[in-house]
């Protein structure tokens, strides 16, 4: 299994990035996958997830209302788009497989991550 992760980058306050992540060795319809970040000494943060049960999404607080989670399951990939950037979303964003549902960051599977800083 394996997922790699792309699309970050710099981009002022205000703007938007759309982050890739593409599955292989898993169908990504078949496993609940969710996008977290960590920021350097911070805890690794939650931001959204899509459910295996119907594709539903879940999303955690610092996503609320300025990010989506998609997937395209023909090509096997999930994306993030984020808008409304604000400097405290720089991190190194992940996505992941969880082993136990959304957002519970039991992560079974993640990939090298995408760094994306937003300048104020």
């Amino acid at each position: 299994v394996q997922l790699v992760e792309s699309g970050g980058g710099l981009v002022q306050a205000g703007g938007s990035l759309r982050l890739s992540c593409s599955a292989s060795g898993l169908a990504v319809n078949d496993h609940p996958i969710s996008w977290f970040r960590q920021a350097p000494g911070k805890e690794r943060e939650a931001i959204a997830c899509l459910s295996k049960i119907d594709g539903s999404p879940y999303y955690g607080h610092p996503a609320a209302g300025r990010f989506t989670i998609s997937s395209d399951n023909v090509k096997n990939m999930v994306y993030l788009q984020m808008n409304n950037l604000k400097p405290e979303d720089t991190a190194v964003y992940h996505c992941a497989v969880e082993s136990f549902g959304c957002l519970y960051m039991k992560y079974t599977t993640w990939g090298q991550g995408t760094q994306v800083t937003v300048s104020a």
